[in-house]
Formats: structure tokens, C-alpha cells, sequence
């Protein structure tokens, strides 16, 4: 057992320009739980999937590529560049086996993706018709409950109004003609979302807009009922949300005429301005302690126009029995002063029960499990 145990170790201290002592000695964790580096590099790691044959796929924002790890939580994982030369391809999403990338404003198709992993495999475009807009354009990509593909398109801007009425919404996707709908308005810059077991209700992140100061307005992460019949509107580029509760007029844009008669409906979380929550994902396992089954986990990428950083951390939605959020710092350490060397994007809960954490600064991928799992239990 401590061979093997020795042998599994070994490989992290190569990981590309982390090394796993160094990376879990500077994180911090609640009781109980442990981080590890996974024996890959993945540079400029952004939304993650599973196929249902166990290979992790990972999308990227400026490398323009795609990757496949194949058995990736093992001594023996493997790397494959599935695609490269894309638009900013962040989102990836698994659904029937199919494999869905989001590309700004193309969507692209892989079926059968466990039989196709390799690099420049065939695939087929869903759609071309989302706006080309690259600000905000990047975005992550979702397979619904109900078989249909969820993506947010964010404004085109920091503060604007569009004639487009995609821009700062979210949209759900028709995977086989890829024809869209909008589902929620006034959503300035959504990057991560999932459905809350349970009620199906969507769940999900807002950046804040810029330029109005460190602490105004906050970061959201809102709630799209399920089943609503009116698409509601949460404020941009109206109002914003206050630190302490309530709405901040927008200087340019909160007496603008298209702003009357709406009803902006609060966020469910107001997160610290300029945190930038990006991915989320429910912890739907039974291996974290019970107060965490369901939890909601939300990487905080971190500032880049503030005073003082602020996020780079992992934190997490613990609900009582009220279905109240209560919002926490669950892994903090990647902010180290004013320096940071790694930016937590996407969360992904596993089947196993562990969670994993992408990181497009340190180009790694974590996996967070409790302490009483051991390495080789894991595998």
C-alpha cells in the first residue's frame, strides 16, 4: 500500500509549474478535507466535463483548444489536444455522449465523443448565429435537465444597451437545430450555472459592472425558477445590486425610459464587487459531510480593477432547512498578498464524490475530497 501510495505521489512534483506540496501547503481547507494536484497539465483550463466513459474534458479562453484527459485521476493520465485554432472555446458540455463546445458564436458538435478521442476529430456545427462579440463573448455551456443546452451571452460592453436582446441574458439552446430562447434578461456577464437538485430551479453567476468603485456594485449569483412563464429581468443596465441589500441606479442608464414598468427581481447572493464568480456547480455526492450534499460551489476568479484583490478562492452555498443560502470562503490561499498564483474558474462535482477545481493561471486541475479518502481509495 505505501509503494503504490509513493509511486502516486511521486508524478505531481513534475506537474507543470506546480508542485503539489507547494500548492496544498498555501491552500487552506475546512477540517476534514483535502486537496491534491491531479498528474496533468491542462495550460489555460476553463469549464470542465465528464463523458460517460470517464474522460475529463476541459475547455480553454485564449489557448484556443480543447483538451481530453484520459484516465485522469490516475498515475497513467494522458493529455490529447481534441481541438485547437477556436474562438475562445470555453464552454464544454456532455450530452447523450454528444460533446458540446461553445466558441463566441459557434457551437460545434462531437458525437459519440468516447469513441472519437483524438486529436481533430470529426465534428459538425450546431449553430453560427450567436453574436461574434468576443467582449464578454467567451462563455460555458450546459446540458439541461430536460435535454436541452443552456449558455449565457454576455454584453458586449461594461455598460451598454443593445439592440440585440441576446446580450446579457441567458439562453436555452435546441441541441439539435440550435435555435435559441431567451430565459433570463438583464444579466450583464454570466459565466457559470447549474440546477439545484430538487426543484430544477437555475442557478446562476453575474459579474458586477466596472468602474463605479471597490465595493459597488456586488457580484451576483441569481435564480431562474423553474417552470417561470415570464422571463424575468434582474436590472442590467438599469440598476445593480447594492453590498447591503436593495438597488443602485446606474449612472448612465437608471432613468432610461426602457427601464419603466419593469420588476428587476433580486439575486439570491450578493457576493463581494469584483470577486468575479464564474463556474459553479451543486455538489450532488454523499462523500462530503451532510451539510455539504447539495451545497452550491463557486469559483471566485478574482479582481483585476480593484484597489485591493479580492476572490481567488473557492467558496460555498450551504442551505438551512429554510432553503436560505449561507455564503462562506471554502478554499482560500491562491491570493497570497496582492500576488496570486492560481485563479480557481470551474467547479465540477464527480461521481465519486469529489470535487474538482480548474485553474486557467496555474493550468492544473484539483481534486478536493475528504480526508478520510486516501489517494489509492480514490483510483
Amino acid at each position: 500500500m505505501m509503494k503504490k501510495l509513493i509511486q502516486l505521489l511521486l508524478p505531481f512534483a513534475l506537474v507543470s509549474s506546480v508542485n503539489i506540496a507547494c500548492a496544498d501547503g498555501r491552500l487552506t481547507l475546512p477540517p476534514g478535507f483535502q486537496i491534491e494536484t491531479l498528474d496533468f497539465s491542462v495550460p489555460n483550463a476553463r469549464q470542465m466535463a465528464l463523458t460517460d466513459g470517464g474522460a475529463l474534458i476541459v475547455g480553454t479562453r485564449k489557448a484556443g483548444k480543447v483538451y481530453a484527459v484520459l484516465r485522469p485521476f490516475t498515475e497513467n493520465a494522458q493529455v490529447i489536444t481534441l481541438i485547437k485554432g477556436l474562438n475562445l472555446p470555453s464552454g464544454v458540455a456532455v450530452l447523450g455522449n454528444d460533446l458540446y463546445v461553445a466558441a463566441v458564436s459557434t457551437v460545434y458538435k462531437i458525437s459519440n465523443i468516447d469513441q472519437h478521442l483524438w486529436p481533430d476529430p470529426t465534428k459538425t456545427v450546431v449553430t453560427r448565429s450567436l453574436p461574434s462579440e468576443r467582449h464578454h463573448g467567451w462563455k460555458y455551456l450546459k446540458a439541461g435537465p430536460d435535454g436541452q443546452l443552456y449558455l449565457p451571452v454576455g454584453a458586449p460592453c461594461n455598460i451598454c444597451l443593445s439592440d440585440d436582446p441576446r446580450f446579457a441574458a441567458m439562453l436555452r439552446m435546441d441541441p439539435k437545430t440550435g435555435t435559441t430562447e431567451i430565459i433570463g434578461r438583464g444579466i450583464r456577464n454570466s459565466v457559470g450555472f447549474d440546477w439545484q437538485p430538487g426543484t430544477d430551479d437555475l442557478w446562476v453567476s453575474n459579474n458586477g459592472r466596472d468602474m463605479m468603485g471597490d465595493d459597488i456594485p456586488s457580484d451576483e449569483i441569481l435564480v431562474i425558477p423553474a417552470g417561470l412563464k415570464r422571463t424575468p429581468h434582474y436590472g442590467y443596465p438599469f440598476v445593480h445590486s447594492a453590498p447591503g441589500g436593495g438597488r443602485i441606479k446606474d449612472p448612465k442608464f437608471g432613468d432610461h425610459p426602457n427601464a419603466r414598468g419593469i420588476t428587476f427581481v433580486d439575486p439570491a447572493i450578493r457576493v463581494q464587487a469584483h470577486a468575479a464568480v464564474v463556474g459553479m456547480s451543486f455538489y450532488r455526492g454523499t462523500q462530503f459531510p451532510s451539510r455539504f450534499q447539495n451545497a452550491l460551489f463557486v469559483a471566485e476568479h478574482g479582481s483585476w480593477n480593484r484597489s485591493k484583490k479580492v476572490g481567488y478562492q473557492v467558496s460555498v452555498a450551504t442551505f438551512d432547512a429554510n432553503g436560505q443560502p449561507d455564503y462562506q470562503p471554502f478554499i482560500t490561499g491562491w491570493l497570497q498578498g496582492e500576488k496570486s498564483w492560481g485563479r480557481p474558474n470551474d467547479v465540477l462535482s464527480t461521481p465519486d464524490g469529489g470535487l474538482l477545481i480548474s485553474d486557467d493561471q496555474a493550468g492544473v486541475v484539483y481534486r478536493v475530497t475528504t480526508a478520510t479518502t486516501t489517494q489509492t481509495e480514490a483510483l
